[in-house]
């Protein structure tokens, strides 16, 4: 990323560091909280965040806070999905909170998608209650099964998205509507009347949706947008209402594909799916943000700059952009995030409306506090809307930032996998020391220190990887039980090169038995032999499950759901390694063993 941002890749057309997802609304999904180190949209965990979203749901903060054991635990980031299995398993010493992990209610995932498959069976037997929801059973259903679970799981089925109306967001931050194109079938319901139904049960639901009309369970998914819009400022999801949405929806054919602009009818002048950052209250008509950090453009035709998040100074260095500005900007240089004190040192605080005033002083609860409220938790929307009156955005115009600080690794520098092949390296570029993290020790030095001791490198000396299909999505049970998909891809397999599969005595196409460094791993797969990976590299899709250690698991899905294709999953073999920042794990790098079956 400090490379693209020092070269002339960003704030362009055809340019930027765009990602691949397997799914249209991972972004979306993200972005509403689902990040275990914030609440919804990126405004972390501190007091401060907990009450800008009391304020947006009208929810007293002390009730909130009523609902966690400790103020601390409250505003501290949770166990990712990444590692629940560690925290079902590991001594009780060990995990930062008041117990174990104990039950897992899973919506929409796919556990076969997480590494250390092997351990996450110990962890399934060890749960005192699992709830699946989802359109299949999945392979968290069939490994539970597998792993000796007899009671104590519920499959709840939860119908597909064209069963279902709501807003989705792509990785370009564009939204989209999608309406319900058939009813939900048998007995599946969407995710809204599922949570609706959870939070009743619980005992909060009068709370948790105020604000949100709900008709026979249903809770309708444009009060849902709404809410999201009253409280998303950080990230400018406020201008993009359900109305905005659907006027975009139905007149696609306005829209340029290239520039994604409609260059005529209602909609004139708006980016395709107002992709945030789409500022202020909907009346105010951001066209949305198509490039972030374009500032060749207004803010009111999707220009922007770098955000000034780190504040104004750093060590006597000035963090503010010099010289640099958006178009149009009356601020002719870089300047801090917009707050009530800034518009007033500006001038600019008569522009405000009454009400505006008002909210903003409601918001700061007590006069004194009045000049700290800021573009992300007003929520009159009238700072946002006076800084792009003033050619501004709202949340400052900053240096782009190569020096990470706050992370372990300021600036980027190579370290060595835990399971690397090259023993040489490891003491040169070693792991980061174990620590603390999201409530779980992270022991990476002591498994790479481990790995090297026992000489793993020489007992799997392939470096294996693994990665995404163009037929199947995620953990695959979806894109697998469809029979036209399904034939595309019929089998699992490990690419390895020619050089390897000769002095293995290995054949294309025939069966393997791949062996991983951890736990004893084993899985049987067929191997295609191709030049597309080099000598000493192994690559593996992540899609498939249903397998386990060679075993097909087909009787262990409930009658008639299970997928029309099965495998081994990457993930059996894939091993220990979790970023200390995010607590992502390593499905990339680990290594392997290649045998003919």
């Amino acid at each position: 990323m400090c490379g693209r941002a020092a070269s002339p890749c960003v704030g362009k057309p055809g340019t930027g560091a765009n990602i691949f997802r397997g799914h249209d609304n991972v972004q979306g999904a993200t972005d509403v909280g689902l990040d275990i180190v914030t609440l919804p949209f990126y405004y972390g965990l501190a007091e401060g965040a907990w009450r800008h979203w009391s304020r947006v749901w009208e929810v007293d903060y002390d009730y909130l806070q009523s609902r966690f054991d400790t103020k601390k635990i409250m505003e501290t980031p949770g166990i990712p999905l990444t590692r629940w299995f560690d925290a079902v398993l590991l001594p009780k010493d060990q995990v930062d909170q008041k117990d174990n992990v104990r039950a897992m209610f899973v919506q929409g995932h796919a556990s076969n998608s997480i590494t250390r498959v092997p351990e996450s069976l110990k962890g399934l037997q060890k749960l005192d209650l699992l709830v699946v929801v989802d359109p299949h059973p999945t392979t968290w259903a069939a490994l539970a099964v597998e792993a000796g679970r007899k009671e104590g799981m519920y499959l709840l089925p939860a119908c597909t998205q064209f069963e279902a109306s709501g807003s989705r967001v792509a990785s370009n931050r564009s939204m989209q509507w999608g309406e319900q194109i058939v009813k939900p079938i048998f007995e599946s319901k969407n995710d809204l009347e599922i949570m609706y139904l959870m939070a009743t049960k619980l005992g909060f639901a009068d709370k948790m949706f105020k604000n949100i009309k709900v008709e026979n369970n249903n809770p309708l998914a444009e009060d849902v947008l709404r809410e999201m819009n009253r409280g998303s400022w950080s990230t400018g999801y406020c201008g993009q209402s359900p109305e905005r949405i659907k006027l975009h929806m139905a007149h696609q054919k306005d829209f340029d594909l290239v520039t994604m602009r409609a260059k005529d009818g209602p909609a004139k002048g708006d980016y395709y799916g107002l992709p945030w950052p789409c500022w202020g209250k909907p009346e105010v008509k951001h066209p949305g943000t198509p490039l972030l950090y374009n500032t060749n453009l207004n803010v009111m035709d999707g220009g922007g700059t770098f955000r000034a998040r780190f504040g104004v100074e750093r060590e006597g260095v000035n963090l503010l952009a010099e010289g640099s500005y958006s178009l149009g900007s009356e601020i002719k240089d870089g300047y801090p995030e917009f707050t009530m004190a800034v518009l007033t040192k500006l001038g600019w605080d008569g522009d405000l409306t009454a009400d505006e005033r008002a909210t903003i002083e409601r918001v700061a609860g007590r006069p004194d506090k009045v000049a700290t409220v800021s573009w992300s938790t007003d929520l009159s929307g009238g700072i946002q809307r006076v800084a792009l009156m003033h050619g501004c955005v709202p949340y400052g115009n900053a240096k782009a930032r190569m020096n990470a600080f706050g992370l372990p690794d300021a600036i980027p520098v190579h370290r060595e996998p835990i399971y690397s092949p090259r023993v040489d390296l490891v003491a040169k570029y070693p792991t980061l020391a174990d620590a603390k993290q999201f409530r779980l020790p992270n022991i990476g030095f002591t498994a790479q220190k481990a790995a090297v001791d026992k000489g793993i490198a020489k007992e799997f000396p392939l470096i294996l990887s693994s990665g995404r299909l163009v037929e199947y999505e995620g953990g695959g049970e979806e894109t697998r039980s469809n029979k036209w998909l399904a034939e595309l891809q019929q089998d699992m397999f490990i690419e390895i090169s020619p050089a390897d599969a000769q002095d293995r005595g290995i054949k294309d196409g025939a069966w393997v038995w791949v062996t991983g460094a951890e736990n004893n791993s084993k899985a049987k797969v067929k191997a295609l032999v191709t030049e597309r990976v080099g000598k000493g590299v192994a690559w593996m899709p992540f899609h498939f499950g249903g397998w386990f250690g060679g075993v097909d698991l087909r009787g262990r899905y409930p009658a008639d759901t299970d997928p029309v294709v099965l495998g081994e999953s990457a993930n059996t073999i894939t091993t220990y390694g979790y970023d200390p920042a995010t607590g992502m794990q390593e499905p990339k790098a680990t290594l392997c063993q290649i045998k003919a079956a």
